[in-house]
């Protein structure tokens, strides 16, 4: 018995930053010299990203009135841990409910008091009492909600989340599940100069997404069955991509060596998830794959024989949003949703995710729209 992804809804922060923007900024507060300078927007132009969202209108300003970094040169006191998560408390709900609300907004008339589960997701903050009961409160969800919550498991986290919400579904004919996504990358800049650290800064961005599960499909709408998932770890990249919370805010690592850890990696994977549902990959044509980063597209794209139009939403979401962690591939799924007719009907849909460990998380869905 499979359960059902029935709507997916997104948000972005009110800020949308080009990229120029963003490194221009990142030059100053690093106070780069012009050799420095030229490579760092050289790194920002390749990332295949044309502009991010932000809950920091910081990384817009041109004259250095900032309202959350020191107004001064190079930003000092820099932010503490306990400054970054008052942020992420303040602007994580409003980000949160305008997902939720894009998500019911394509079922029209529905009724929130259904809501069984609520499974909300994040890696860039946490308090407690959290998101999730502010979540029950704001959008006025049933206070016997179930509430499961999934934090710092990074990029691929959503596939934890719908793994969770297929077991609550597979368990309770009756369950509806709604899984939120929220992320705020941007609040953890970090002021070093590594690569890994550049990287980082290049990439991640703001955003949230929900999801509506549940046991059978909503009728009348583009739903997606949860056919089959699989995960593998690669212990040699153990500390090649790493999320650590340090005294001024949460560190990245992202080690240019990931995305041959991943080529490397991905074909096995691949393989033992289509085997559990004796499907191959020259059956599968749509792919909802996280963008971690340019060259982790084209790394699975090489490891699989895939074009650059297998992977056209998630090249889309990339140039739109950048990396936004957990809700990247919430994001690339809505996008790949969209393009579905009635024809589209039973056909397969590949997902991949990566994260922390090395984890390479994967997911075959089955679209079913009748």
């Amino acid at each position: 018995m499979n359960s059902f992804i029935c709507a997916i809804g997104t948000a972005t922060p009110p800020h949308k930053i080009a990229q120029t923007q963003t490194a221009d900024f990142m030059a100053a507060a690093l106070q780069l010299n012009a050799e420095e300078i030229r490579k760092l927007k050289a790194l920002y132009r390749v990332t295949g990203i044309a502009h991010r969202y932000t809950v920091l209108p910081d990384y817009a300003s041109n004259n250095g009135q900032f309202t959350f970094f020191p107004n001064t040169p190079d930003l000092e006191p820099f932010p503490t841990v306990q400054q970054r998560m008052a942020v992420y408390q303040q602007e994580a709900l409003p980000l949160s409910v305008a997902a939720v609300t894009d998500c019911f907004s394509v079922l029209g008339d529905f009724d929130r008091s259904t809501i069984t589960h609520l499974i909300t997701v994040s890696c860039t903050g946490m308090y407690a009492p959290g998101l999730d009961i502010d979540l029950i409160q704001a959008l006025d969800l049933p206070t016997t909600t179930q509430r499961t919550q999934i934090n710092f498991m990074g990029c691929y986290a959503a596939f934890n989340a719908l793994k969770v919400a297929d077991a609550f579904c597979q368990a309770n004919a009756q369950a509806r599940v709604l899984v939120v996504c929220t992320e705020l990358c941007t609040i953890h800049f970090q002021k070093y100069r590594e690569n890994d650290h550049l990287v980082s800064n290049a990439i991640f961005g703001d955003g949230a997404a929900a999801v509506l599960l549940q046991a059978q499909p909503m009728p009348n709408q583009k739903n997606v069955a949860l056919a089959a998932f699989h995960c593998e770890l690669i212990p040699a990249g153990k500390k090649e991509m790493a999320w650590h919370i340090a005294d001024h805010g949460f560190e990245m690592t992202l080690s240019s060596y990931v995305p041959d850890l991943i080529q490397k990696g991905i074909k096995k994977l691949t393989q033992n998830l289509l085997h559990k549902l004796e499907i191959e990959v020259s059956e599968v044509d749509l792919y909802a794959i996280h963008p971690g980063g340019r060259k982790i597209l084209e790394s699975i794209e090489k490891a699989l024989n895939l074009t650059p139009e297998h992977n056209c939403f998630a090249y889309e979401i990339l140039r739109d949003y950048g990396n936004m962690s957990s809700a990247t591939v919430l994001f690339v799924l809505k996008s790949l949703l969209r393009t579905l007719t009635k024809a589209s009907h039973n056909q397969p849909i590949l997902s991949f995710a990566f994260g922390p460990g090395l984890t390479l998380e994967s997911m075959l869905l089955k679209v079913h729209y009748v």
